[in-house]
């Protein structure tokens, strides 16, 4: 195990590190989720219809799968600070950008800027975690980050709409820069080298992209990586078709948000707070089953209220999604500590590309399925427990691959001894 995180950070404490590493993570969704609010308001001044409109997230994605290639095997190399804090940097120059558009074409190319370094702080945060820390620590530090992340598409929106309320959309960008400015300054009082030089792999193009190959090929990552990204792809669904979700569906106004982000963020906290709860003492392969259970059966019952009533209205049409995130944040840490502990060197490589891997979904979720089942609560219904079936049953897949093969060195178990 790596040396502890305080230990090469001198005086600074560890209880910094959970709600940095948080933050880190949350501004990459309140880049998408605090513009909601003011689709409208852009659409109408920008001169963009919904659909266009939905462009400004789903390039924001595209972008961020791309980079997110980069980040981890970047921060294998020269270090897990450096590039957290040049993606900060960017991610505030193309904030301003994005606050000084005038036309859909300008606010495009610096919104793609924005998924180009968004992902550092996830990314590369999640590397850090498993730097300094291992089995049950790791999870509790993993839960306890994914915990503080959760709150943000819950305050996003509403800060969203807060801001519209007393000035123009620009202002929603500002606050961007600003939170991005305190971050920089976090990170750089903060956060401790956790990848010292005798660690690192050399950056060579053909050795990186042959590690991808190995990666990407291994029927385990395939498997693990699936389970996660389909599972949280059916709440994904759910956030990227929020503003016709919230403002036609539920015919609520711009101000109202808080009423789908809160209960469905309020379900991952809650989910993330048992997740830590309960390492060491809950089996990683139970509780992988428990979320599962709860995101299939909280669909199933989505799917049941909107056959029945054809208006959905709050708080019903939330509760079963709260339900969801609750069970995705318990099935969550558990792969994702699963996939980095198969490449103890090359965990940067390991956590680009499962999120490469979720994010390339996310952006067809966005750009392709979001648009034509969104005007429908039945339609968003049934294509989100389509995507929790299909995470489930790869995660049956691989459970059922693990009890014919022991664990090896390349693949372990979650939880020694144990295997999935």
């Amino acid at each position: 195990m790596s040396e502890p995180a305080t230990s090469r950070a001198g005086a600074k404490p560890a209880r910094y590190l959970a709600p940095l590493l948080a933050g880190l993570a949350m501004f990459g969704p309140f880049s998408i989720d605090t513009i909601f609010p003011a689709f409208p308001a852009m659409g109408a001044e920008l001169g963009a219809d919904k659909l266009a409109m939905q462009q400004t997230i789903s390039v924001y994605l595209i972008a961020y799968a791309l980079m997110s290639i980069v980040h981890g095997p970047l921060s294998d190399a020269i270090g897990r600070r450096r590039v957290i804090i040049g993606g900060l940097f960017v991610f505030t120059l193309a904030s301003v950008g994005c606050a000084l558009s005038r036309d859909l074409s300008t606010l495009l190319i610096f919104r793609a800027i924005q998924g180009l370094s968004a992902g550092v702080g996830l990314i590369v945060g999640r590397a850090v975690i498993r730097d300094v820390l291992q089995g049950d620590d790791a999870q509790r530090l993993m839960s306890h980050v994914s915990m503080i992340f959760g709150i943000a598409p819950a305050i996003a929106p509403i800060i969203g709409g807060w801001i519209l309320g007393w000035s123009h959309w620009p202002a929603i960008f500002w606050f961007l820069v600003a939170f991005s400015v305190l971050l920089l300054i976090a990170t750089l009082r903060v956060l401790p080298e956790t990848h010292p030089p005798a660690s690192r792999l050399p950056l060579v193009p053909r050795r990186l992209l042959r590690d991808y190959v190995a990666i990407f090929i291994n029927p385990r990552f395939q498997r693990l990586t699936a389970a996660s990204a389909f599972n949280f792809g059916a709440l994904f669904l759910y956030i990227s078709s929020a503003p016709s979700f919230v403002l036609d569906l539920l015919q609520l106004n711009e101000r109202s948000f808080a009423w789908f982000f809160v209960p469905m963020i309020g379900g991952m906290v809650i989910g993330a707070f048992v997740s830590g709860r309960t390492a060491g003492k809950v089996g990683g392969q139970r509780m992988v089953r428990i979320g599962f259970a709860c995101t299939i059966l909280a669909m199933a019952l989505n799917v049941a209220y909107n056959l029945f009533d054809a208006t959905p209205r709050v708080p019903w049409a939330v509760i079963p999604i709260s339900l969801c995130s609750f069970g995705v944040a318990l099935v969550f840490p558990i792969v994702t500590l699963a996939i980095l502990d198969m490449y103890p060197r090359q965990r940067g490589s390991a956590s680009s590309l499962q999120a490469f891997t979720g994010l390339v979904l996310n952006a067809l979720i966005a750009g392709v399925l979001s648009p034509l089942v969104s005007g429908s609560g039945t339609s968003l219904a049934l294509a989100a427990l389509a995507f929790v079936v299909v995470g489930w049953a790869f995660w049956r897949w691989e459970s059922a691959r693990s009890r014919q093969l022991p664990p090896t060195q390349d693949a372990p178990a979650i939880e020694p001894p144990e295997t999935l």
